[in-house]
């Protein structure tokens, strides 16, 4: 069997849902990997969860950061595979560059979705805020803790 890259995007979680923060990433590029292993920690504004490898196969690009905000459907990784059942994914262009994803500087804090959403409802830029305790799940700023600082800003 020949070998292909195919993208690995970002689920889909329904209609309301659009965009998924990576919590953490798992692997990296050059590593194998098999059908069902954690390739990372998703969150969407409902939940946490695993999202696993579709297939057997080396992982060739991490296209994401801990941290980022991705849509749906936009390739986060890409893996190199045998498996015929995954040819609809194949990539359609060469190889990505995992540069970008690799030099993004660390990010101090992760932010929920509903989080970040409640600080740009309040005029506030999440990227540049300071003196906001993360109580959330792994250390996330959760919407609970934007509410405390929103609430103890008016105090």
């Amino acid at each position: 069997m020949e070998n292909f890259l195919i993208d690995v995007t970002m689920p889909a979680m329904g209609a309301t849902v659009n965009e998924l923060t990576v919590i953490a990433l798992k692997v990296q590029a050059g590593e194998q990997v098999r059908k069902g292993q954690k390739l990372a920690e998703l969150e969407s504004d409902k939940s946490v969860f695993d999202f696993e490898s579709p297939c057997d196969g080396t992982v060739r690009a991490v296209l994401a950061a801990a941290g980022e905000v991705k849509p749906s459907g936009a390739p986060f990784l890409q893996i190199e595979t045998a498996d015929e059942s995954l040819r609809h994914l194949a990539a359609k262009g060469p190889a990505a560059t995992p540069a970008a994803a690799a030099t993004k500087p660390a990010v101090a804090l992760v932010w929920t979705p509903r989080a970040i959403k409640l600080a740009q409802e309040a005029g506030l830029d999440h990227t540049t805020l300071t003196g906001i305790e993360a109580t959330g799940p792994g250390g996330r700023v959760s919407g609970d803790d934007v509410a405390r600082y929103l609430a103890a800003r008016k105090s």
